[in-house]
């Protein structure tokens, strides 16, 4: 379906630049303050595990409040929430510029991530309103390229602010881009449910809709494929701040430099996928991907544990790790969503609980297990490589 008013190639250009920039609110409030972990563990007196939460914290608000918009946007629509979600982030990031202390900084982070989810729901919920199959994947490709430049950006930006500010002005950065977006959809994001598409918000037609979507074994099978694939990403996330900046005394504004050209790979490798599924099965290819990322994980691990290549031999493996993300992500959710057409908000609101739901469990275990070494984040994200495959191949049943 074409959208209205504007010609149909210039009116997809700036849905996806809205689009990709609601979903670049997560990256954006992750990537931003990377480089400022190191520093945040001396400015507060405390241990990598205690910052590691301001992380974990986040993903968990970031998975659980997306449970609660889906049944929203699909009763209001997928505009109105949205005020309300961006109201909320706005307050939470200005809520972390004064935090006086790390546990204070992790409960902001916790709203932060509570407002900061909705754009994500409402994407993918628009991306189904509007679009085929084929052309959501198409449009996806195009939706993470403008999304994909926050991971690229965000790290790099975030280095020179921490080296020429403070750690602090990251945060106010974030309240202006909240406000900024907030502008943008109030005045150019079309309404796009459809009156006769708009469900009731009663709790237990909310419970049905979401149990029946649990019992779905290929919704399920996408959505924990993709779920353990975002936990591998975090778990990198979490843990390379620590290794590059504090073990391998790599200056915070070049860590940027280096975190962007992971991020790079993978927009790279999603717009490759967007021409591939021209012609290609979308299954097979998100196959093949998981299959590669297991084998990278694999000589990850082995380099890990021998120091086989020094720093050389950790960065080589993590690029060809996070590039099949490209691959795998897309083509998982528009999998999973593609039969969704009535309940899309509550398919998206699961499906983001359970991706985000498994990223925030691999930051806690980051915590929990002090993840600053390159052999306990290998075995994390080789885990987790793994549950990708699995669930791809017994749970969805996909076959390549």
């Amino acid at each position: 379906m074409s959208l209205p008013s504007l010609p149909s190639h210039s009116r997809r250009v700036e849905l996806a630049f809205i689009l990709g920039a609601l979903t670049a609110f997560a990256p954006l409030s992750i990537d931003m303050y990377l480089p400022s972990l190191p520093t945040l563990e001396r400015i507060f007196a405390t241990d990598a595990a205690a910052v590691q939460r301001t992380l974990s914290t986040f993903f968990v608000g970031f998975a659980i409040g997306q449970a609660f918009y889906g049944p929203l946007i699909d009763r209001f629509g997928r505009k109105l929430p949205l005020y309300g979600s961006l109201g909320l982030y706005i307050l939470a990031s200005i809520g972390c510029v004064v935090a006086p202390s790390i546990e204070f900084l992790a409960g902001m982070r916790l709203f932060q991530a509570l407002g900061a989810c909705a754009g994500v729901v409402i994407a993918r919920a628009v991306v189904r309103d509007l679009f085929t199959d084929k052309e959501s994947i198409g449009f996806y490709a195009s939706l993470m390229l403008v999304s994909g430049l926050a991971p690229m950006l965000a790290p790099i930006l975030g280095g020179f602010v921490l080296k020429y500010f403070s750690w602090e002005a990251n945060f106010v950065i974030l309240a202006i881009i909240g406000v900024m977006i907030l502008l943008l959809i109030h005045f150019r994001l079309p309404e796009t449910l459809r009156p006769e598409h708009m469900q009731p918000l009663h709790f237990w037609s909310i419970l049905r809709n979401y149990g029946r979507l649990l019992t779905d074994r290929e919704y399920i099978g996408y959505g924990l494929g993709c779920g353990f694939a975002m936990a591998g990403l975090f778990s990198y996330i979490a843990a390379v701040p620590f290794i590059l900046i504090s073990l391998y005394k790599i200056a915070p504004e070049h860590f940027g430099f280096i975190f962007a050209l992971n991020a790079f790979g993978f927009i790279s490798m999603a717009q490759v996928n967007g021409r591939l599924l021209q012609g290609a099965n979308p299954k097979k290819v998100v196959m093949m991907a998981s299959i590669f990322q297991v084998c990278v994980a694999a000589v990850l691990l082995v380099t890990s544990a021998t120091g086989f290549g020094g720093l050389y031999g950790i960065l080589v493996p993590l690029f060809f790790f996070v590039a099949p993300l490209g691959f795998i992500m897309p083509n998982s959710t528009v999998l999973a969503m593609a039969p969704q057409a009535r309940n899309a908000g509550v398919a998206s609101a699961l499906l983001g609980l359970l991706q985000n739901g498994l990223a925030a469990v691999s930051t806690v275990l980051a915590g929990i297990f002090s993840v600053t070494t390159p052999l306990t984040m290998a075995v994390i994200m080789g885990v987790c490589a793994v549950g990708t495959f699995v669930m791809l191949r017994v749970v969805g049943g996909v076959r390549h």
